[in-house]
């Protein structure tokens, strides 16, 4: 089984910065791809930026030069460094991993129950 627990959410004011983290555990064997998602109130949930276990990156176009995301694969963490944001960043940001358990040939979906950022004034 495995867990995957985030971190780092909170309220900010337009144009300031957070730092969200996401660290994957339990029974793995090998994470292929870790990244984020966001869902706000009534829209439908949408990939912010996701990377690969080889280092590709692909970002949202909302999020591509002002979010970072970056992946430690010793520690199966994956982190994202948001700048500049703005209220419509306001969302429930979920973490995911595509992840191989030692109990299963194939890769599955694992998510996160999902941190809370608020940019507001």
């Amino acid at each position: 089984q495995v867990q995957v627990v985030e971190s780092g959410g909170g309220l900010v004011q337009p144009g300031g910065s957070l730092r969200l983290s996401c660290a994957a555990s339990g029974n793995i064997f090998s994470i292929r791809l870790m990244g984020w998602y966001r869902q706000a109130p009534g829209k439908q949930r949408e990939l912010v930026a996701v990377v690969t276990s080889d280092g590709s990156t692909n970002y949202a176009t909302s999020a591509k030069g002002r979010f970072t995301i970056s992946r430690d694969n010793a520690k199966n963490t994956v982190y994202l460094q948001m700048n500049r944001l703005k209220p419509e960043d306001t969302a429930v940001y979920y973490c995911y991993a595509l992840v191989r358990t030692t109990n299963t040939p194939r890769y599955m979906d694992y998510w996160g129950k999902g941190t809370l950022v608020t940019v507001s004034s």
